[in-house]
């Protein structure tokens, strides 16, 4: 008995007990049981090998062992992207199936962008441009950084609506005024933060090239300005899929290189720097005021947030998405801003009108050329960010066009103005005047989207916010929310009358000496939009 009860089957086949459609029964399924021992329970027969998983099989066609997923996969496009094919999905839902992700993938995507050349100039202007003291300097970035709080809150939107932040936008503006604000500040923020940051890259590459032995000619900078945004619209066709899987390895890169920059930086440093005119009272003021503006700008400026998080499942924490973004976004910025004011203190350092000059100055002459590179890749990990949601806001201003070719556009407009901004202007000076011109768009546009994320506490309807006929929630009054547009135009034009830049000096920046810009711009519009949407939006959430 005892040699009868443990003697060997043959292993089932699978075929044989494959339901219709012909694909085999897991393993587990397919386990068959001896009968019962005396005196003992049922145990399961021993194979002499496993069956085959759908996992260790050949994924061809007509493969009987590929799963329903599998074969769901093959049947869709490549509409998410991947890291060898690009991603057609624009602004189209996101459904459940294609929802993955974990929030804190979002720290390295936000990370990458700003462990940048230009968070080192920021910094050495607080010290350079505005003659501030480091402590003073220090106190400035750490406040700017609190920004990042604002975009980390509208990301909560992305995963809850499952399309592209210009489409959601049409919660507070309406399907119609939606395409408005979507026109002008959404490409208007685009193509300067493109140029921006190509610029830097440029410069970069020009003064690489020229220790390198080559003639710094105009062809040559049209060259290096083409092959940078060549490469970083090759990064924004392939998508989110691309961006997800490269830029931790991106920040690391990044993060090792700039740290390694900041070590040999060090004996530089003037740890006792004092301003040759120590500041005080309202110059003083007006001084750290004008700095915040120029660095709260970064992250009020990227309203592109949700469309970084718009694959994550539909139940991910929100907390969760707003504090993988803020974090990575503003932890670098804090880091290698405040290196760039000790640069600022080096003697003979001029981070005004020749910053990479500073550095070629400090670093040893094999590191330098890595450090270039560094920069280079920093500027397009920025830029292809930023040209991916742009090509998916021109999608939303209704026109019938796909991502990839409108990705194409918003890179020729960036091109044409990095290549007059590099022809022109000294980089610092046009990024200085940029970046305290742009809060006037910005401050309020972010204003707006923060105040109906909270009061709809992130709830979207993607369906609902897709629908662009006269019987979606969101057409509102013909079309256009007066409320969403009335805030943005009240808080631009707070925002304006408190500026105070090389550019343009509002009435009450001239009366005060102080730069609110940001803060007026901020309260004006958020509080006027939830004056007049609280009843609305009330209704909606209960």
């Amino acid at each position: 008995m005892a040699a009868a009860s443990t003697a060997r089957r043959p292993p089932p086949d699978p075929s044989a007990r494959a339901p219709p459609g012909g694909r085999p029964l897991h393993l587990h399924a397919a386990v068959e049981r001896t009968p019962p021992c005396r005196g003992g329970p049922a145990r399961r027969a021993p194979f002499h090998r496993k069956a085959p998983h759908a996992r260790h099989t050949r994924r061809g066609a007509g493969d009987p062992a590929r799963t329903g997923r599998d074969q769901r996969r093959a049947a869709r496009p490549a509409e998410s992207g991947t890291p060898t094919q690009p991603e057609t999905r624009g602004i189209e839902l996101i459904d459940e199936s294609s929802r993955r992700g974990r929030p804190g993938a979002l720290f390295w995507v936000w990370a990458a962008p700003n462990a940048s050349f230009l968070t080192f100039t920021m910094g050495a202007v607080m010290i350079a441009v505005l003659g501030l003291s480091l402590v003073q300097a220090f106190i400035v970035i750490a406040a700017a950084s609190v920004g990042w709080i604002l975009t980390g809150i509208i990301a909560v939107s992305g995963p809850a609506a499952g399309t592209s932040g210009s489409v959601i936008s049409r919660a507070m503006y309406g399907v119609l005024g939606n395409r408005l604000v979507v026109g002008l500040y959404g490409w208007l923020l685009a193509a300067v933060y493109l140029s921006l940051t190509w610029s830097a890259a440029s410069i970069n590459g020009l003064g690489l090239l020229g220790r390198m032995g080559l003639a710094q000619t105009a062809t040559l900078g049209v060259v290096v300005v083409l092959v940078v945004s060549g490469l970083t619209v090759l990064v924004a066709v392939y998508g989110h899929g691309l961006i997800l899987k490269t830029y931790p390895y991106i920040t690391n890169f990044l993060v090792v290189m700039f740290v390694i920059t900041s070590l040999f930086m060090i004996p530089h440093f003037d740890f006792s720097h004092a301003p040759a005119e120590p500041l005080g009272g309202m110059h003083l003021a007006m001084m750290m005021t004008i700095g915040f503006t120029m660095l709260v700008s970064t992250p009020v400026s990227f309203i592109n947030s949700p469309d970084m998080a718009r694959y994550l499942p539909k139940e991910t924490p929100g907390w969760r998405v707003a504090a993988a973004t803020a974090l990575g976004g503003a932890l670098p910025g804090i880091v290698f801003t405040s290196v760039g004011a000790l640069i600022a203190t080096g003697a003979g350092f001029d981070m005004v009108l020749d910053p990479m000059g500073a550095f070629d100055a400090g670093l040893p002459g094999w590191f330098f050329p890595l450090f270039t590179i560094a920069v280079i890749v920093a500027a397009i990990a920025l830029n292809a960010m930023t040209t991916y949601s742009a090509s998916m806001a021109l999608q939303a201003l209704g026109i019938p066009i796909r991502r990839i070719p409108s990705a194409l556009i918003i890179a020729v407009i960036g091109t044409a103005l990095t290549i007059v901004s590099v022809a022109i202007y000294d980089f610092t000076t046009a990024v200085s005047q940029m970046l305290q011109v742009i809060v006037v768009a910005a401050g309020p546009l972010m204003a707006v989207f923060v105040a109906d994320v909270l009061m709809r506490r992130g709830r979207y309807d993607g369906v609902d916010l897709l629908d662009a006929s006269p019987s979606s929630s969101f057409w509102y009054r013909k079309g256009w929310n007066l409320a969403g547009l009335l805030s943005l135009v009240l808080g631009g034009v707070a925002s304006a009358m408190c500026l105070n830049s090389e550019v343009y000096v509002g009435p009450v920046a001239a009366a005060t000496g102080l730069d609110l810009s940001i803060p007026a711009g901020l309260v004006i519009a958020a509080g006027s939009y939830v004056l007049l949407s609280r009843t609305r939006l009330t209704a909606h959430v209960a």
